[in-house]
């Protein structure tokens, strides 16, 4: 994010401007470091001569003419991004002509040579406001227009943008700025629909192309050409389809932009970008080697994520960033809902939620950066560090607790209500609000209060007493809050009893009602017998964390989490109990345990992935420091185990292979990834790929085996961007003084791209080398300070997050944070940041506390 536009700046320039239409040319044949960028627009004021600004960053500006008079272009202010328009008229028209630069940290047109061919690929990427990286413009969602784009690009490429190209002209040579160039084409793209700055995409380069159609709509695909071969258009396009029928029969509204192309591009610094027609990926979907089905399921949750924005975010958009959660809650929402409803997954993809996105989103909450779901950003800095749990996961979350209370029907009525009103333009969450209320006959003031204007996260546990025969005399639900965030909701709840019956875990009784206030008596239940297991929150309709009472516990713990019939109730057995483990209510070698002893149960793949990664962070950063060893030994031991039943070739026997990697530090464990690696151990139906090498390369020069050459030669090996990015995580893994100190400098550097930056991070904060880490807890505190201050928002936000201290787990870690936001009063996202990583160390603090006292 280039400029910081305050939320009021942004009031007054939508109070005084109407904005009709952007016409872009560049030229993208005139070196790789700038691009030329001459930007028209056409505006209207409501106020004869005013005075505003246009933003345009990091830019060379040669010429500014406004309705006809030549501007001072000593004006601009590159550090801002600001060139300043005075004596406005009713009726405008800007040409501004100007050099711009493109990136390597993913932010505004980045640039990439590929290792393998040495092609030249560029994408965009402008959420939140880094447009004017790229053309002049006013850079803020509510002021919307059309957008016309010209593009002189070399012969070879594809150019891709929001709208399909209506013209090609071939050019053999051509005359630019620096004489005659080589042969070029000029790629016309007609103006769009009025869409938001950020929302608007080029991409271009030697791109392979595959296309297809589905109910009129034109279907894109494209990657590197480098990777072609690894290309699954046919799954691709699968989910395509699957996803635009279901949300043209749910939605009521036709796909509104035309064409739509996917794109996957290298470097990419999140996971997709919804641009309007020219959605982008991160080319890691794209799978060069086998993945299980976890992984090819989150893909086509983010296709469906994105696919949704057409109609969320795109046709309607959020006024301002305090309503961000308007587009990614609704877009979360939808994408899972449309996985339910239209694809193999099924209603699957609700246990996918219940133990990723909404275990995300219990965390994020519980930090002390916490904050409603409708925020309050006052400035594009404050919403660059809201792309969080709270604005994705906990507002989808209570959507769907919002569906529990009015109905499904009742709630996609609103919706398209929403859509046929708002088409177009830009919204408040009062709008949203309006339409549920008159489609469900609901008010819904005091819901959006509860829910969407507080923050935190209530936690709910079963209360009951029994007679001598065991059956409740009574059963309540209490609600807690903690003091700072002390707000009770009403929560829609079902209430499900468990008893054993032969080798099952079985549900018998089933209550649905709802809990108000701090205590809920449930008279349906007394009189019932107090079954093995009690599971407040079944069906998972509410957000709320659960707690298990001892009884409960005990059947998990004694193998009942093994036994269950239904994949949802076990994963919100294994959410509560990693709650309670995070919240130092149960110790972390409790808790490993009961991975240990349910983890061969898990029948979902995403589930025990998930379960299997929050184990060993238990044992890495909860664990009492005596027993770690002894922990990580147990996890090893177990997965070893479970590799020798896995099926062939199956899911879970890769999975299991990736977390013994992660999780090995005995000799002898990581001799047997070693024989993996070279072949000496083999594992029928585990084809050791690529990617299994660099993962098993990766754990054995972080356990000392393996060393820098090894690197190197594997490098040659796979001497492609992957690659590189591998060879970047191993190097920085190695786990010696020397070895560190290298990877510091070359982080601290700032040359880095943005994804060898993330690269170089993920192995120098090796958790296994909590030791070798401790010199740059100091330096940490000295640098952050200098990088925040000088690096773009994407890379600052990676060394202030990825490098924070979070292993050295003691209390000086979190005085030294405090005594930093002491002296040096950062700036609000940065303080934000730290205190999110103090807090961390400090859970980690009580969790190693709860561990060492069970002993």
């Amino acid at each position: 994010m280039a400029g910081n536009l305050t939320r009021d700046e942004a009031r007054e320039r939508a109070r005084l401007l109407s904005v009709q239409s952007y016409a872009v040319e560049l030229d993208l044949t005139e070196g790789e470091e700038r691009f030329e960028s001459v930007t028209t627009v056409r505006f209207t004021s409501t106020q004869a001569g005013a005075e505003t600004f246009i933003d345009l960053a990091e830019a060379k500006v040669r010429k500014a003419v406004l309705n006809g008079t030549e501007l001072d272009v000593s004006s601009y202010d590159p550090a801002t991004g600001r060139l300043p328009l005075p004596n406005l008229a009713e009726t405008n028209e800007l040409r501004i002509d100007a050099d711009c630069v493109y990136t390597r940290t993913g932010e505004g047109l980045h640039r990439f040579v590929d290792p393998v061919d040495k092609s030249v690929y560029l994408h965009s990427q402008f959420e939140t406001a880094d447009a004017h990286r790229m053309y002049a413009c006013f850079d803020q969602p509510d002021l919307k227009a059309t957008f016309e784009l010209t593009v002189l690009a070399p012969s070879g490429w594809e150019v891709v943008s929001n709208a399909a190209p209506d013209s090609v002209e071939e050019l053999e040579e051509h005359h630019g700025r620096h004489g005659v160039l080589q042969a070029a084409r000029r790629w016309h793209f007609p103006a769009t629909p009025v869409m938001s700055t950020y929302i608007t995409a080029l991409c271009a380069g030697p791109y392979h192309k595959v296309t297809s159609e589905h109910d009129g709509i034109p279907l894109g695909l494209y990657c590197r050409a480098s990777l072609a071969e690894h290309l699954d258009p046919d799954n691709l396009f699968e989910i395509t389809r699957q996803g635009f029928d279901f949300f043209h029969k749910v939605f009521g509204l036709r796909y509104p932009f035309g064409k739509y192309d996917q794109l996957f591009v290298p470097e990419f610094n999140a996971g997709a970008m919804e641009n309007a027609g020219c959605v982008t990926f991160l080319e890691d979907y794209v799978f060069r080697s086998r993945v299980t089905d976890a992984v090819i399921e989150r893909r086509a949750e983010t296709i469906l994520h994105e696919m949704a924005h057409m109609w969320f975010g795109d046709l309607v958009t959020m006024r301002w960033w305090d309503d961000l959660w308007l587009n990614e809650s609704f877009a979360t929402y939808a994408s899972v809902l449309c996985q339910a409803e239209a694809t193999r997954w099924g209603q699957g993809a609700w246990t996918t939620f219940a133990n990723v996105e909404k275990s995300w989103a219990y965390r994020q909450d519980q930090l002390p950066s916490t904050h409603p779901i409708a925020a309050d950003i006052v400035d594009m800095h404050a919403v660059e560090v809201n792309f969080d749990g709270i604005t994705y996961a906990k507002g989808a979350s209570v959507l769907k607790q919002l569906v529990a209370y009015v109905g499904l029907d009742n709630f996609l009525a609103g919706v398209r209500d929403y859509f046929n009103e708002h088409a177009w333009g830009n919204t408040e969450l009062k709008d949203l609000l309006s339409a549920l209320e008159r489609t469900s006959g609901r008010d819904l003031s005091s819901w959006s209060k509860e829910w969407l204007e507080t923050s935190w996260v209530n936690t709910l546990r079963p209360s009951f007493t029994t007679d001598a025969e065991g059956r409740f005399l009574s059963f309540d639900v209490l609600q807690e809050a903690p003091a700072d965030y002390p707000t009770l909701r009403s929560h829609r709840v079902a209430i499900g009893l468990y008893s054993l019956q032969g080798d099952a875990l079985v549900r018998t009784t089933r209550v649905e009602l709802d809990v108000v206030g701090a205590r809920t008596a449930v008279a349906e239940l007394v009189g019932e017998v107090q079954p093995d297991l009690v599971l407040i929150n079944d069906d998972d309709l509410t957000y709320a964390k659960v707690r298990l009472d001892e009884r409960s516990l005990q059947t998990l713990v004694n193998g009942g989490i093994a036994r269950f019939t239904e994949s949802l109730p076990r994963a919100l057995c294994w959410s509560a109990a990693w709650d309670m483990t995070r919240d130092a209510e149960m110790s972390t070698r409790d808790y490993v345990a009961l991975v240990v002893s349910g983890i061969s149960s898990i029948k979902d793949i995403t589930v025990a992935q998930t379960v299997l990664r929050q184990a060993r962070l238990a044992v890495q950063q909860y664990a009492d420091p005596a027993w770690r060893a002894q922990g990580l030994a147990l996890l090893a031991s177990s997965l070893r185990s479970l590799l020798t039943e896995a099926e062939p070739g199956s899911d879970h026997q890769l999975a299991y292979v990736n977390a013994l990697a992660a999780a090995s530090t005995s000799a002898d464990d990581l001799a047997f990834l070693k024989g993996l690696l070279d072949g000496s151990t083999v594992l029928d139906g585990l084809t050791v790929d690529t990617d299994l090498r660099w993962t098993l390369i990766h754990a054995l020069v972080s356990g000392g085996v393996l060393g820098e050459e090894d690197i190197a030669n594997e490098l040659l090996r796979d001497a492609t961007a992957t690659g590189e990015r591998s060879a970047a995580l191993s190097r920085a893994a190695i786990p010696t003084a020397e070895g560190k100190a290298k990877a510091w400098a070359s982080i601290t550097e700032g040359k880095l791209s943005g994804a060898l930056l993330r690269s170089t991070i993920a192995g120098f904060m090796d958790p296994h080398h909590a030791d070798l880490l401790e010199p740059y807890a100091a330096k940490y505190f000295d640098e952050i300070g200098r990088i925040w201050k000088t690096w773009t928002s994407d890379s600052a936000q990676n060394f202030a997050n990825g490098c924070y201290p979070v292993l050295a787990i003691s209390p000086e870690t979190v005085a030294r944070t405090q005594d930093l936001i002491s002296a040096s009063q950062p700036p609000h996202a940065l303080k934000r940041l730290l205190l999110e990583g103090a807090d961390g160390v400090s859970r980690a603090l009580r969790a190693q506390a709860k561990d060492a006292a069970s002993a």
